[in-house]
Parts: C-alpha cells; sequence; structure tokens
C-alpha cells in the first residue's frame, strides 16, 4: 500500500507541474484545498476513486496509468492505435478480396466443363459473364474496406462489361451500335462520382 501511495504521489507531482499548475490550482479544479493536494503528492493518502477519475480526465490519462510508474504509460494516442490494431480482424483484405474472385471464376469454370461434358456445348459466354459479376464483388468489398477509394473506376469498367455483354450475346446481329451507349453512360458515372453536396 506504500509503494502505491508513493506511486500516485510521484505521478501527480510530474503530472502537475507539466501541466504547470500549482497545488492550489489543481485543487480548485477538483473543489479541494491545496493542503490536500499536498498530502497526496507526501504520499501521506490516496486520492479516492472519483478524484483519481477526475485527475485522468485532466491529464489526458487512463486511472490505471496513474496507478502505474510513469515509464509504463502508455501515450492516448498510442493505447488507441493498439486497441484499434487488436480489434481490427486478422485476415488480409486483398486476400479475401482475390479469393471471392477466384471463387467466381472457378464457379464459371465449372459450368464451362460442366456443360461442355453433359450438354457437349463449349458456352464461352460463361467466362463473359463472370467478368461483371467479379466487378460487383470488387466494387462490394472495395467499399467496405477502401471506403470506395476507386470505386468510380470500377463503376466505369462495369458499364463498359455490360454493354460489351449484350453484344456478345447479340453477336449474329453484330450490334455495333451498342458501343455509343458507353460514351454518355461513362460521362453519367463520372458526373455521379463527382456530385457533392454544398456546404452551407
Amino acid at each position: 500500500m506504500d509503494e502505491l501511495k508513493l506511486i500516485v504521489a510521484s505521478n501527480l507531482i510530474k503530472l502537475r507541474q507539466a501541466a504547470g499548475m500549482t497545488q492550489a490550482e489543481l485543487g480548485e479544479k477538483l473543489n479541494y484545498s491545496d493542503k490536500t493536494v499536498s498530502k497526496w503528492e507526501r504520499g501521506e493518502s490516496i486520492p479516492d476513486a472519483y478524484i483519481l477519475t477526475r485527475l485522468a480526465e485532466i491529464y489526458g490519462l487512463t486511472v490505471d496509468d496513474l496507478l502505474h510508474s510513469d515509464d509504463q504509460w502508455q501515450d492516448p494516442a498510442e493505447r488507441a492505435k493498439a486497441r484499434e490494431k487488436a480489434a481490427a480482424p486478422t485476415f488480409s483484405s486483398r486476400v479475401v478480396t482475390l479469393v471471392a474472385i477466384m471463387g467466381i471464376w472457378t464457379m464459371a469454370v465449372i459450368m464451362f466443363v460442366t456443360c461442355w461434358l453433359v450438354l457437349d456445348q463449349v458456352l464461352w459466354l460463361i467466362f463473359a459473364c463472370a467478368v461483371p459479376v467479379s466487378l460487383i464483388t470488387l466494387l462490394v468489398l472495395n467499399s467496405v474496406w477502401n471506403k470506395g477509394r476507386h470505386n468510380m473506376i470500377i463503376v466505369m469498367l462495369l458499364v463498359a462489361t455490360l454493354v460489351t455483354l449484350v453484344f456478345l450475346f447479340l453477336l449474329p446481329q453484330r450490334p455495333w451500335q451498342l458501343f455509343l451507349i458507353l460514351i454518355p453512360a461513362e460521362v453519367l458515372v463520372v458526373l455521379c462520382f463527382h456530385i457533392r453536396r454544398r456546404k452551407a
């Protein structure tokens, strides 16, 4: 108990002096006399839990920091980073994205081989369909993990892929005019991503 009193006393002295406060100024903030603050700093008594909480708030520390020697303190910003790191997922978002996209292409290959073996048809369009599905998956995961960075490029690719896919399905007619839709559609995508609400 005496050791704890000395640790708290040492911490209170260092923190008060670092903050450039007198014992009277600190006492005023806590609604205590400077004599009481002096007792704490001499190690004659320890502040109660409520006062320890108030002191921790004043100095931007935790109560735990006040009860341990200052060489064990951790900067609040570092503590927040450590908590965030501990709470962060332990997997790589890039690897998860690649796994999801490879899963789509694996399914496309399975469907292609199945159609080839069972129906005796070679359906290359299955792979063309896998492209927009992959881009939609990438768009969703990119929005979740990368805060939507590069989403405009993904959406532009998705629009181009969908028009190309329609063209491929209508290939015997060769409707090249479909690609004319791409110009205004891509401009529309760019404009949509540049809509910003004006600050009042």
